[in-house]
């Protein structure tokens, strides 16, 4: 079945306003007092000063925004689709970049014509069902395995990323474990929605909602232990790529998201996601230094 083109708007939106917040909150980073020395002082500061940021609470509200464009795109479409097409906003970050006048690289843009061109393929090959299981919801044995092998792999990337000594290994195995929360999150989101259109107090008393609302949290604490173990440029290629790949994973193994099948469809797929993996990797490398906005003392 085609991806219905109100699922592919739904989920660029969603990247493009996850773009603007973090863009917005880099920004507002740049003019808070700093907070590297941990000091309980300069901590208070730093926080009543983010909560009061005009530019973080623009950010706050953008974030919501592509929550919510989210939600609609995973309750529409196919988990194996919307989560791929929230890599576009490497693209959008790239763009907005380039209109704040930070300098885009020609290798930049050529990386980021392979990840479109790679996109595009793979909305044309994936024809995924956006059903997800229905009524009788996901498949509940794959999907308790699928829950266990998420967290035995994102203990072991932060066990492992303990004891390594360079801090870029240590970035990007923390940035795995985000990528394998992320793509939980999604699926929990696509289960609360599947089950919200039954009615408010059906989406109240699931599990999926308390559920999502943790995990959710434990998230955001995760890529600050990642931005903060070690350079962007190590972690976030790594949530960048395990997110989408595992959600594909979730999405036909879960939800019975049916990919097109046939040797050359498969094969193309699987070419198309190992390119897809590289040119992340690639546009990953973007320079990561904070805007060029003097930094208040602490």
């Amino acid at each position: 079945m085609p991806v219905h083109w109100l699922v592919i708007v739904l989920s660029l939106g969603s990247a493009l306003a996850f773009a603007i917040s973090t863009n917005l909150k880099h920004s507002s980073a740049a003019q808070v007092p700093d907070v590297s020395l941990l000091r309980p002082g300069a901590v208070a500061r730093f926080v009543a000063a983010t909560l009061s940021h005009r530019l973080w609470l623009a950010g706050i509200v953008t974030d919501a925004i592509g929550l919510s464009l989210q939600v609609l795109a995973l309750h529409l479409g196919a988990l194996a689709v919307v989560q791929p097409l929230l890599i576009s906003g490497l693209l959008f970050s790239l763009l907005l970049r380039r209109r704040q006048g930070r300098p885009v690289t020609g290798a930049e843009v050529r990386w980021a014509l392979v990840l479109t061109g790679c996109l595009i393929g793979f909305l044309a090959l994936a024809g995924t069902n956006p059903g997800g299981g229905g009524d009788e919801g996901p498949d509940r044995l794959p999907a308790v395995v699928a829950a266990a092998a998420g967290v035995v792999l994102a203990l072991a990337c932060l066990v492992l990323a303990h004891r390594r000594r360079p801090a870029a290994d240590a970035a990007a195995l923390i940035g795995v474990a985000v990528g394998v929360v992320y793509a939980a999150t999604a699926a929990l989101l696509k289960g609360l929605t599947d089950r919200a259109v039954h009615g408010p107090l059906v989406a109240l008393t699931s599990w999926q909602l308390y559920t999502v609302v943790v995990v959710g949290a434990i998230g955001l604490f995760l890529s600050q232990l990642a931005f903060q173990a070690g350079p962007l440029t190590a972690s976030l290629p790594a949530i960048a790529t395990v997110d989408p790949l595992l959600s594909i994973v979730v999405g036909v193994l879960v939800y019975d998201e049916h990919i097109h099948r046939g040797p050359w469809s498969g094969f193309g797929l699987v070419a198309l996601l190992a390119l897809l993996g590289v040119a992340v990797i690639q546009l990953g490398k973007v320079d990561t230094e904070k805007p060029a906005v003097e930094r208040i003392s602490g």
